[in-house]
Parts: C-alpha cells; sequence; structure tokens
C-alpha cells in the first residue's frame, strides 16, 4: 500500500538532488516556472527507482536553451518545434518541454502542437492521472488536478479526461495502458477498458513501428501476462497480433483439450522466471519472451479432431514459425529478432523425443548444431513449455532436461563442441582431393560435418582416408 510520508519524503529527496536544484535555481533566477513531470513524480511517490527526469515550464524554447546552457554541459534539439531541449545537467541527461495545450484531428497521431500558459492545462492533456501529476520546483509544491495520489492510492489506471476523448485524440494510448497496467501492476477501472474495446478499431492510424515498440515495452515488464490479458479482453490485440486471441480453441464435449491461450500465457511466465533465474543481472530478453508467447501460434491453423476424442497439431512448429517470421515483419521488427523468435519457434518441440528414449552423442550434437547461438534460449524455452500439473509427468522431463545439458557440457568439454566444425577445412578438401572451388567442396564439407556430428573428433589423417573413401564412392 502506498505510504505517502514516505513517498512526500523520497519527493523531497528527489528536489535536493544535484541536477533538480541546479536546475530549479536557474529557471527561478530566469523567472521561470519548473516542475518535474509524469514518471518520476509517479515513481518517488510508489518507491520504485526513478531515472529518466522530464521537466515541464512556461519558458518557450529558446528561452529553455538560454537558461540551460551556463549549467549544462551540452544541449541538444529533441524536438524544438514541439517545445522540449535536451541537455546534461551534473552528469544526467534531462528533457525540458514548454507547457502544451495541443489539439488533434483524429486522423493522425499528429498534434497541432500549441504552447500552453499553465501547468494545470498541460497535466489535463496527459495519458493517465498517475502520470499527470508535477512536483514545483524548488517550491516542492505538489500539483495533482486530476487525482492522481487517489489512484496510487487504489492502484488503479484512468484517463484524465473522458476516456473515448484521450483515446480519440492518441490510439497508442491504449497500448500504454496494457503495458502501465503490467509495469506497475494497476487495475485499468471499467470506463476506461469499456473505452479502449469500442475504440479498438483507431489503432489503424498508429504506424506498426510504434505498436511495436510499446509491445516490446510491455514485455520487458516483470509480468506482462496481466498486460496481454487486457489486450485480448478489450480486443484490441486483434488489430496487430490476431494469433494470440486465436489460441482461444474451444473445447467440445467430445474432444476435451486444454486451453493453448492459457498455456501460453503460463509458458511465458515461466520462462521469464527461467530467465531471470539463469541470468539474475541480465535485461530483459524480448525475443525469448515473444518466442514463449509465440509458440503455438500454429495450433489452430493444424489442428485436428481424431475420432475417439483425441486432438493432434502436427508440424504446427513449422506453421508457427512461418507465422510468427510474418507477424513480425509486419510489425516492422528487426531481421535478427526476428530470426530468433521463428528459429526458437521451429525448434520448440525437438526436445521431446530425448525424454522418450536416451540419444546418441550424434543426436545431441545435431541439437546443439541446429540451435546454434539460441541454445541457451532454447534451454529455457523448452523447460518452460512444461505445464502438466501431473507431478510424476514434469519430474520426468525436468530430469531429462537436466540430462541433455549435462551432456552438452560433456560433449563441449570434450570436443570443443561450439566451434562444430569439420575437421578438414575447403582448401584441404581441394588439396586432399585434387580439385578446385565448386560444388563438390560444399558437397565434401557436409559429408565431413556430418562425419563430425555422428562420431565427434576422429583426428586429421582418418578424416582424409573417409573423404577419399567417399570421394571414390562417388565415382
Amino acid at each position: 500500500m502506498l505510504n505517502m510520508a514516505e513517498g512526500i519524503a523520497r519527493l523531497g529527496a528527489l528536489a535536493e538532488s544535484p541536477v533538480v536544484a541546479t536546475l530549479a535555481d536557474a529557471f527561478a533566477a530566469a523567472g521561470h516556472d519548473l516542475a518535474i513531470v509524469g514518471g518520476p513524480v509517479r515513481d518517488a511517490l510508489l518507491g520504485r527507482p526513478t531515472n529518466d527526469l522530464d521537466f515541464t515550464t512556461d519558458a518557450r524554447p529558446d528561452d529553455i536553451l538560454r537558461i540551460v546552457k551556463p549549467v549544462s554541459s551540452a544541449q541538444w534539439d529533441i524536438g524544438r518545434a514541439f517545445g522540449t531541449i535536451g541537455a546534461k545537467v551534473a552528469g544526467e541527461q534531462v528533457e525540458i518541454t514548454t507547457y502544451r495545450a495541443d489539439s488533434y484531428d483524429g486522423v493522425t497521431r499528429k498534434p497541432t502542437v500549441e504552447f500552453g500558459d499553465t501547468l494545470e492545462a498541460d497535466l489535463g492533456r496527459r495519458d493517465f492521472t498517475v502520470n499527470a501529476m508535477a512536483l514545483r520546483v524548488p517550491a516542492r509544491t505538489l500539483v495533482d488536478p486530476t487525482g492522481g495520489i487517489e489512484d496510487l492510492v487504489a492502484r488503479r489506471l484512468r484517463t484524465p479526461t473522458d476516456p473515448a476523448v484521450s483515446f480519440g485524440d492518441d490510439p497508442l494510448r491504449m497500448l500504454r495502458a496494457a503495458r502501465f497496467s503490467s509495469q506497475l501492476e494497476f487495475d485499468v477501472e471499467p470506463a476506461t477498458v469499456q473505452a479502449i474495446a469500442d475504440l479498438r478499431a483507431t489503432l489503424s492510424i498508429v504506424s506498426p513501428e510504434r505498436i511495436q515498440a510499446e509491445l516490446v515495452r510491455l514485455l520487458a515488464t516483470d509480468d506482462p501476462v496481466r498486460g496481454i490479458r487486457l489486450l485480448v479482453e478489450t480486443g484490441l490485440i486483434e488489430e496487430f497480433l490476431p494469433e494470440i486471441p486465436a489460441l482461444r480453441l474451444e473445447v467440445d464435449e467430445h474432444h476435451h483439450h486444454k486451453d493453448v491461450y492459457e498455456h501460453s500465457l503460463t509458458v511465458l511466465r515461466q520462462a521469464i522466471d527461467l530467465e531471470k533465474k539463469r541470468h539474475p543481472d541480465a535485461s530483459p530478453d524480448v525475443p525469448l519472451r515473444l518466442a514463449a508467447l509465440l509458440h503455438d501460434i500454429g495450433k489452430p491453423a493444424t489442428r485436428k479432431l481424431e475420432p475417439g476424442g483425441g486432438v493432434t497439431f502436427y508440424h504446427h512448429d513449422i506453421k508457427g514459425a512461418r507465422m510468427a517470421r510474418k507477424r513480425l515483419q509486419a510489425l516492422r521488427f528487426d531481421s535478427d529478432t526476428t530470426g530468433v523468435v521463428a528459429r526458437l519457434i521451429e525448434l520448440h518441440l525437438r526436445f521431446f523425443g530425448y525424454a522418450e528414449g536416451a540419444w546418441t552423442d550424434a543426436a545431441v550434437r545435431r541439437y546443439v548444431r541446429d540451435a546454434g547461438d539460441e541454445l541457451e534460449r532454447l534451454h529455457i524455452l523448452t523447460r518452460a513449455d512444461v505445464t502438466t500439473r501431473n507431478a510424476k509427468k514434469a519430474g520426468r522431463l525436468a530430469r531429462a532436461y537436466d540430462d541433455i545439458e549435462r551432456r552438452i557440457a560433456e560433449l563441449a568439454a570434450q570436443e570443443q563442441l561450439d566451434a562444430m566444425r569439420p575437421e578438414l577445412d575447403g582448401n584441404r578438401i581441394q588439396e586432399v582431393l585434387g580439385i578446385g572451388p565448386g560444388r563438390e567442396v560444399g558437397d565434401a564439407y557436409r559429408f565431413l560435418l556430418d562425419l563430425r556430428l555422428d562420431e565427434g573428433i576422429v583426428g586429421e589423417q582418418e578424416a582424409e582416408r573417409r573423404l577419399k573413401e567417399w570421394w571414390a564412392a562417388r565415382g
């Protein structure tokens, strides 16, 4: 629960920080207002870390620049037309923006930029009440015209104005509701939820790049499932990631099977838990989390109801990888992220044959080769994909994966498995066979790679002998 006394104390400490004190004195000396605004105020009150500092002022951009130059080591034009100047003060990067009173045409997200005259009016145009609070400095006066404090106490997300108007002005705010719901672990109040459902189609005016950025921020939170549920329940996710709600496969009286949507959310949560356990100091692994969320999206397209009540999803891994690649490309994800996610989805079933019977060393080597640089992510995804309530089955799968990781480590130590290269390179192949560059060199290389995978390191002399035998057999 929010402790107001402690929150006010944290705000006071924030106001005393060198960067805030320096700017507050400079703006006051110039006869202008200055306030810390938005996220830093909210986070200080909640006891969360305050990172980037945002300020707002009645000063116009040229005046901001004039005021900060003497007290900063660098300045830059983030968006003079939008009233924002950046600076480095006391070793920290800050943004200072003139009060705004923008208007929107309802056709695009680009506002008609209008500078405002009061802090209260500036706060009233922001996305949510908990982000519409400010701390005037150096006076240390908390300004909260829309009830942000009450919503912090209630752990509630609410727009400062009618949500239909707020989301109509900028539909991206609907996605931000999902992200802040997960980030802050707040509930979205009912009228705001209804407005998202009613206005979901207006997301079409938002660029794929902006949608992607919000999806990444959501997935980077500690528990993105809360936000994903909001997106699905309101139907907003249908506008940019319809494969997720399609996972809610119906259950009929003859074909009983678990809800793939709920399974996918559980896998996502378990993958995040494993990610933190195995790599506690690492940044959130968004490609891994995307793969966990999307790993079964091929199931609806491959679902087959079998006689007797069975259900099959043959090749849903291959189908899902193709679907994920197409969707991520549409959302303008970079090629590296798209490739990683598609590859993990394609490989996510590979391990389950291991649990049915011990693999040969050759099979383990192929598993490592096929996973390549994504082996650790595949370890996490595969372990997270076990959601059975059967404790014996879950235990058997966990022990099997412990075993495969142990064998991979042993083989790596013995054979430098990570390199996974034949013992003869292309130049040596040409020398041994007396041939020039061409397709035959590639065929020979693949033969030697299979030999390496099947038998491990055999030595250069034996590799040459086996290569000559293979070549002679080819005629």
